[in-house]
């Protein structure tokens, strides 16, 4: 019996979010499930997505965070990922993601992941966390599909955290 093998996934670009990026931003923040699961914050108008972008170009600068827009063939938006690191130059970083309503569904989460935490490595992080709801079983997947074992589960915190949450960490464990 010959099963058909799955369709090819168009290949995956990972960059610095540029200004150009804004309009496609705004759009894409409207959606439903990425208001419920992250704190992206509410972005009203191209002018606001252009204030979050030159956010994370300073941020890159000072090496607090490293925040890469994803993109399909064509430059297509698909998501975000992002390394926050406590210390600059430390071993140590939380790994954020969201990925497009349009976009979910076709592995772009997990690739992108993979891809971020491989250039983290690189760069010298031998430790990563991601974070996210513990009733967020999508999150639990990426996690674990890309390597991050389950480390612990957080309480509570509300307002800003209603529920349960998951750390997954990747690499060396603190001794």
């Amino acid at each position: 019996m010959d099963i058909p093998a799955a369709p090819p996934r168009p290949a995956l670009r990972l960059r610095r979010w540029d200004p150009a990026d804004a309009a496609a931003l705004t759009r894409l923040e409207r959606d439903e499930a990425l208001r419920r699961w992250t704190s992206f914050p509410v972005l009203a108008d191209a002018a606001d997505a252009g204030r979050w972008i030159e956010e994370q170009r300073r941020a890159w600068e000072s090496g607090e965070r490293f925040a890469f827009a994803v993109l399909e063939p064509g430059e297509r938006l698909v998501g975000h990922v992002v390394l926050k690191v406590a210390s600059p130059g430390g071993g140590t970083g939380e790994v954020g993601y969201w990925t497009a309503a349009h976009a979910r569904g076709r592995g772009v989460a997990p690739r992108a992941v993979a891809a971020l935490t491989a250039w983290a490595v690189r760069e010298g992080r031998t430790r990563l966390e991601l974070v996210h709801q513990a009733d967020n079983t999508a999150s639990c997947r990426v996690a674990v599909k890309c390597g991050y074992g389950l480390a612990a589960t957080l309480a509570p915190a509300p307002p800003a955290y209603p529920v349960e949450g998951h750390v997954h960490v990747w690499g060396e464990t603190p001794r």
